[in-house]
């Protein structure tokens, strides 16, 4: 679509310029026909004298604007008169030039800063999110490439690779500070008490589902001249023994809470200041990456995993688009109402392109003189032409123009001084 618009703007410009160029050469017709037809009056009168030279004046006005138009991009006539043909003989140059102009007034570290400063990149983003319209094409764009870059993770050998880097960055990280720190917010939430709980009403439900297996215990470990009834009596204490321990440490001011939040708060510390149990922690971490089984459940659960997101990305109601596309315009909207964000979102757009673009400008100019320099100098010659070519024929038109009235006036001035 961009190709075709693009073909049909040259298509345009190259017919504007034939039109102003059969204008301007038309002009310049009409002034030498203008001119013949006052040379072949036999007994001129004033006014005739006053057309010829004023078409006189025309006709060289016209002509060394013509030749100063064609003398740009080529030779005039096809003869090689030197210093014509500007634009193909110094087409590197003007490539060297064009790309220290860029280099110098367009990607000074100042101009930069300034026009991104000017965009206000995070208010225009937010806005634009923020719209649903925007927020699901962005969201389309997303999850059309999500099932490539899945699909890609398929070759054995980038899998192998992955596996490889995620391996070699969970074995740097230092686990045991993350899990100290991880530790304290559990036991700050009083989560740590929570499963002590839970274990206690586990503890209740195992003994409750295996008293009778108790009983035969006691039974069975008592000796023989004991009656039944009070192996059954002491079974029946034990169990009760047991749930009144239990019952003893639910309550919240229990001694062996107490000991939990020390052994909580011991463990804590030790994560994250003790490197002994640092390194205990690091060594069973490695043992667990280093386990085959642990590295085939993995990557049953990866295959698992991106057989329902590759399911889920090309269904019609994709559940990861809409969630994508909230989420973007939940960002959107986030942004919008958050000033201080938009300032840092500012911040580090414009530095990410002042070390990205600003040390670079000056291969960029490089660039741009390079591309130039391979250009075809009968290329670069259309190129130019036909952006600003309709505008040189002005100046030919122009020319016949003040040429015919610089003529009159000459005329006029002329036979006034010398009558």
């Amino acid at each position: 679509m961009k190709a075709e618009v693009a073909i049909g703007g040259e298509r345009a410009q190259r017919r504007a310029l034939r039109q102003h160029r059969l204008l301007a050469t038309g002009m310049l017709l009409v002034m030498a026909a203008v001119f013949l037809a006052t040379r072949l009056v036999e007994e001129p009168s004033y006014w005739v004298l006053l057309i010829r030279a004023g078409a006189e004046a025309a006709l060289v006005g016209g002509l060394a604007d013509w030749f100063a138009v064609t003398a740009l991009f080529r030779h005039p006539l096809g003869l090689p008169i030197p210093h014509t043909a500007i634009v193909p003989r110094n087409k590197d140059r003007i490539g060297e030039g064009l790309g220290r102009f860029v280099e110098r007034n367009f990607l000074a570290p100042n101009l930069v800063a300034q026009k991104v400063r000017s965009l206000e990149i995070a208010t225009r983003l937010s806005a634009w999110l923020s719209t649903r319209q925007n927020a699901d094409a962005a969201a389309e764009r997303i999850v059309a490439t999500l099932p490539y870059i899945l699909e890609s993770l398929e070759d054995q050998e980038i899998r192998e690779f992955v596996r490889q880097a995620l391996n070699q960055q969970l074995r740097a990280v230092n686990l045991a500070p993350i899990l100290g720190k991880a530790l304290a917010v559990l036991s700050e939430s009083g989560q740590h008490q929570m499963l002590f709980d839970k274990a206690l009403i586990i503890v209740r439900k195992l003994l409750l589902e295996h008293e009778q297996r108790i009983y035969e215990l006691v039974s069975r470990r008592s000796s023989w001249w004991v009656p039944r009834s009070i192996d059954l009596r002491v079974a029946r204490a034990i169990v009760a023994g047991v749930h009144e321990l239990l019952d003893e440490l639910e309550a919240p001011d229990h001694e062996a809470r107490e000991r939990v939040d020390r052994a909580v708060a011991e463990m804590i510390d030790k994560l994250q200041h003790s490197p002994d149990y640092a390194e205990k922690v690091q060594s069973l971490k490695d043992q667990v990456l280093a386990n085959p089984v642990i590295q085939e459940y993995l990557s049953a659960v990866w295959d698992e995993v991106r057989r329902l997101v590759l399911a889920d990305l090309t269904a019609p109601e994709s559940t990861t688009r809409e969630a994508i596309a909230g989420g973007l315009q939940s960002l959107g909207r986030a942004l919008g109402e958050d000033r201080r964000m938009q300032n840092r979102v500012n911040r580090s757009v414009e530095r990410f392109v002042m070390k990205a673009v600003v040390p670079w400008r000056v291969e960029i100019g490089g660039f741009i003189a390079e591309v130039v320099r391979g250009w075809d100098a009968r290329t670069v010659s259309d190129r130019m032409e036909l952006a600003v070519g309709r505008d040189l024929q002005y100046i030919r038109m122009n020319g016949t123009l003040v040429g015919a009235l610089v003529g009159c006036l000459l005329f006029v001035l002329s036979d006034w001084l010398f009558r």
